[in-house]
């Protein structure tokens, strides 16, 4: 098995070799003048089983990921699998109001595009904002939804100590949130807000008991943590003795680990590396930040590819 990256995603690969005992590949890059890329694989993947490492955090990612697969499967890659740990668009999963554009639909469009290597092609995706998203792939593209379980459990059990609620930042993610603290053994509990006339949100109601207990947050994704902190305050103000967060995809826009941090409701999140930026972030923040590899996730389906089980 060779592992390649898109050039955000080189930690994880070189993780995933360790783990898997796979053959790192090489990758050639230039950026022109005029901005434009150039790749080349310098490697030899002729009948070999290919793992391709990318998520589509930008579009310049996307794009990465999407002319490196079609690369690899053209230099004769036996069989493809594209790791992606956080995939972009996640909550445009449908259209709301007339002309919007389902944008985790075109997304996969796209990479459902990719040549199909002769043994098939395969997507594995971690901790989908919205499951249907992996029945949007076609043209053989056989789309796994993988569950970082494993990691945000044992990091909430980390936060909570002895004696604590596991939550949610809205009812949106109740279902996720009741399953987690049903297999931990402890109570769950959602917020259910409104948005007034200005748009803003707030909490109107709450569901359990949290006075006195620790309360841990979690929320597949932060992006600016406006729901989080809402979320946050609601818990304090019924009482909790402390509010702390796990989340799969930290990816903290602008400014939000810092405004997360000064605004004093949250005490310590923790994150996966799914997305690059929330490793970078820890460097400078690893007493408030803290991240941990999602990388064993991944690695019990890509076990079997040089076995030829797909």
């Amino acid at each position: 098995m060779q592992l390649f990256a898109t050039a955000s995603y080189e930690y994880l690969r070189d993780e995933l070799a360790g783990i898997t005992g796979g053959e790192i590949g090489v990758i050639e890059r230039k950026t022109f003048d005029d901005v434009e890329f150039y790749h080349r694989i310098a490697s030899d993947v002729c009948d070999r089983n290919v793992v391709l490492v990318g998520g589509t955090i930008s579009e310049t990612e996307t794009l990465e990921l999407f002319d490196l697969a079609s690369g690899l499967v053209h230099e004769g890659a036996r069989s493809l699998t594209i790791v992606a740990p956080y995939y972009g668009y996640a909550t445009m999963d449908r259209a709301v109001r007339p002309g919007e554009i389902v944008k985790a639909k075109t997304r996969a469009q796209l990479l459902s595009s990719i040549p199909r290597a002769c043994a098939g092609n395969r997507l594995l995706l971690l901790d989908l904002h919205a499951e249907g998203i992996q029945y949007y792939f076609e043209n053989g593209l056989r789309a796994v939804h993988v569950y970082g379980k494993p990691t945000v459990t044992a990091a909430i059990k980390q936060l909570g100590g002895e004696r604590f609620v596991l939550a949610s930042t809205d009812a949106g993610r109740a279902k996720w949130v009741e399953s987690l603290a049903n297999e931990i053994g402890v109570p769950a509990s959602f917020v259910f807000k409104k948005r007034l006339a200005d748009g803003h949100p707030v909490v109107t109601a709450m569901n359990a008991d949290v006075e006195g207990r620790q309360v841990v947050i979690y929320d597949d994704m932060i992006r600016s943590g406006r729901s989080l902190l809402i979320a946050a305050e609601a818990y304090h103000r019924a009482g909790a003795s402390g509010v702390a967060c796990v989340t799969t995809h930290g990816l903290f826009s602008g400014d939000a680990l810092a405004e997360i941090r000064r605004s004093g409701v949250i005490s310590h999140v923790i994150a996966t590396n799914s997305h690059p930026r929330a490793s970078k972030l820890a460097q400078a923040n690893s007493v408030f930040l803290t991240v941990r590899s999602i990388a064993g996730e991944f690695a019990a389906p890509l076990r079997h590819v040089d076995g030829g089980e797909r």
